[in-house]
């Protein structure tokens, strides 16, 4: 009968930006902007305190994310223990396109693992990739939280997979944060049920060549970002975001919509963060993110 570690956990987990133009619902990168996560078994109940970021809003019972994270991962090891005292330093901003769901997922599951002594070797980071994609409903933003650094992800033969790539250190992002949110299931429903051939093509070209580009081929990224799929379509939810991600794009920025939006990813140099971070636009945030190589950690 698995047995639980004494004492608190903790676990930090990195934001995330998913499919980087047209990488849609398979490539994801990680960012150096983290939740933080502390959890401790006590003998009864469920105890939640949240600071930060959707602190007035999350529910703080079991219906709380990374209490149905933890859940998950605590059935799949026979271990749950008898209470549960958990708090959440949120700092990823909630429905901006930057990961904070699977960030708590992520981290609830890792958090759990942690929690049951041996849980590593009852649950391994295949069977994580697993839990957090089915929770999640796919591994975009799973797979780099989990990971750290640029994942390629998906589901093949019934099973979800995630392989890292590499990302060329000079290679960094900025991210310009709005402050009014749009809810994923809103983004996706702008969705057409099919695209023509030639984009379904030209979007498969760009993506291929994007694994390129980040690896070792920086000066590529301008056309390796152009996606035909997606983000012109939800414009109607998201002008402002679309606005910025051309206006960047004229001056030779390899711009994106970070997710689902609305948040606006541009990958740059480091000589040219300070000129970006200017162009921030009234009312948003502007913030220099790092790529994040290390994915959940446990401290």
């Amino acid at each position: 009968m698995p047995t639980f570690v004494q004492g608190e956990v903790r676990v930090t987990v990195p934001a995330t930006s998913a499919n980087l133009g047209p990488g849609f619902d398979s490539l994801g990168l990680a960012l150096a902007w983290r939740d933080s996560l502390v959890a401790q078994v006590v003998e009864s109940g469920l105890e939640i305190s949240v600071r930060g970021e959707g602190a007035a809003d999350v529910p703080q019972d079991e219906s709380h994310l990374v209490v149905r994270a933890m859940r998950s991962a605590f059935q799949a090891m026979c271990a749950q223990p008898p209470g549960l005292r958990l708090v959440c330093d949120n700092r990823i901003p909630h429905a901006r396109g930057l990961g904070s769901s699977s960030a708590a997922i992520v981290g609830g599951l890792v958090l759990a693992r942690a929690l049951v002594a041996g849980g590593a070797l009852l649950l391994d980071d295949d069977a994580l990739l697993a839990l957090a994609s089915d929770l999640e409903g796919h591994p975009d933003n799973v797979a780099p939280a989990l990971l750290g650094g640029f994942t390629i992800a998906g589901r093949a033969d019934e099973q979800w997979y995630a392989v890292k790539s590499a990302v060329d250190p000079r290679v960094t992002a900025v991210a310009f944060v709005p402050d009014v949110p749009v809810a994923t299931s809103v983004a996706r429903g702008l969705l057409p049920e099919t695209v023509p051939h030639a984009r379904a093509a030209a979007n498969a070209g760009r993506a291929a060549l994007l694994v390129a580009a980040l690896a070792d081929r920086p000066e590529c990224l301008m056309a390796a970002t152009e996606d035909f799929l997606h983000q012109d379509y939800r414009e109607p939810a998201m002008p402002d975001s679309l606005a910025l991600v051309r206006r960047l794009r004229e001056s030779g920025v390899p711009t994106v919509v970070s997710g689902a939006g609305p948040t606006v990813l541009a990958l740059t140099d480091h000589a040219s963060v300070g000129e970006l971070l200017s162009r921030c636009p009234s009312g948003w945030q502007a913030r220099h993110l790092e790529v994040d190589q290390d994915g959940a950690t446990v401290h």
